[in-house]
């Protein structure tokens, strides 16, 4: 046997078998490389976290999910910053702005057969009259948390919010245009008012309120609740639907005077180069089952007549999951303000300085 020749067919069959392992790794690169990623932006603990994972399982598309904490941080991230999603979830009059600007790309509904199961209630919204670009999503109502051991009057208006029994006790939404809306509110007024005296008489009302403000804060405000931490706070229905399962002295309400109605939904901006995956994740976002464990997680009211039905009696026959008509006559949806929207973050500003004009 020539044993110089078997060294070479050796070393050819080994160069073989290292060249065939760098062609499947390469391979395997470029199979990843090529596979589909949705870019989504989406509010913080906004969907069961399963929910990527799930998707792309199903599908092969791979989800990258990133959070935003206002409707604002969001436009500035993709309007000011030029960042690139394929799915949104903003509010209704953010989206509102959005489809104004031309940002937003109309839905193939040929793509979301699940849309059928979106419940009456959100046809026709006032800022996506046809319902073309948005899918909604989860929505509620801005009311008032309080602490039944620290509060012993009726909670019915606005009003208590100006209490000095509570002092420092009171937590205060770090938004401006949902707190500018109570005092609005309070004050008899629009959550829209386009009218500079009404608008300035709430930042003054909100500014002489500053010395009983313990803070002005965003989703810190559930977890100081439910360990006790204020009596009173203005707070979305969800994030108190799930205070209240944490904290039995806890209590919700909808003021007499009127409040914010809310809808956030899903939408596709018009820069997105993968409408069709897009419009196939709402799709899996409205099927049923994928609704029902999206609010079941979440404590967000859904809009999905199907998930609805699931969901235990005792959250379809609250009045703060499920609010009752007279309570829904209360709200008022934000409207986007247009050339007013400055006079706004302006009077924020203000109240936030604590200065009046």
């Amino acid at each position: 046997m020539d044993k110089r020749k078997d060294g070479k067919n050796m070393k050819k069959i080994v160069l073989l078998a290292v060249l065939a392992a760098i062609a499947l790794t390469a391979f395997a690169s470029c199979g990843n490389r090529n596979q589909v990623t949705l870019r989504v932006f989406n509010w913080g603990e906004y969907n069961h976290p399963d929910i990527p994972r799930l998707f792309e399982e199903e599908t092969g598309i791979a989800v990258f999910l990133d959070t935003f904490v206002t409707n604002q941080a969001m436009y500035s991230r993709i309007v000011d910053q030029g960042a690139e999603f394929d799915v949104l979830f903003p509010s209704d009059y953010m989206i509102e702005r959005l489809i104004l600007e031309g940002r937003l790309a109309p839905l193939n509904f040929d793509n979301i057969p699940n849309a059928r199961y979106l419940h009456h209630y959100f046809f026709d919204l006032p800022y996506d009259p046809e319902g073309r670009y948005s899918m909604p999503y989860m929505w509620g109502m801005f009311g008032i948390l309080y602490n039944t051991t620290m509060v012993d009057e009726p909670v019915y208006s606005w009003e208590i919010l100006w209490n000095e029994q509570y002092a420092r006790q009171i937590y205060m939404y770090a938004a401006a245009r949902d707190t500018l809306g109570v005092a609005l509110k309070l004050l008899g007024h629009s959550l829209n008012t386009r009218d500079i005296t009404q608008l300035h008489a709430a930042r003054d009302l909100l500014i002489a309120q500053r010395p009983l403000v313990r803070a002005y804060q965003g989703d810190l405000i559930r977890d100081s609740m439910i360990a006790n931490g204020a009596a009173l706070a203005p707070i979305f229905s969800g994030c108190a639907w799930y205070t209240m399962g944490e904290n039995e002295d806890l209590n919700f309400v909808v003021p007499i005077e009127g409040t914010q109605f809310f809808v956030d939904a899903m939408v596709i901006p018009a820069t997105s180069r993968r409408q069709a995956e897009a419009e196939q994740f709402i799709n899996f976002m409205m099927r049923p089952d994928i609704a029902f464990m999206n609010a079941e997680w979440i404590g967000y009211s859904t809009t999905n007549a199907a998930a609805l039905e699931m969901l235990p009696d005792d959250w379809r026959e609250s009045q703060i999951y499920w609010p009752t008509n007279e309570i829904l006559a209360r709200g008022e949806m934000f409207r986007d303000l247009g050339d007013f929207r400055q006079e706004y973050y302006d009077a924020w500003m203000m109240v936030l300085v604590g200065a009046g004009g």
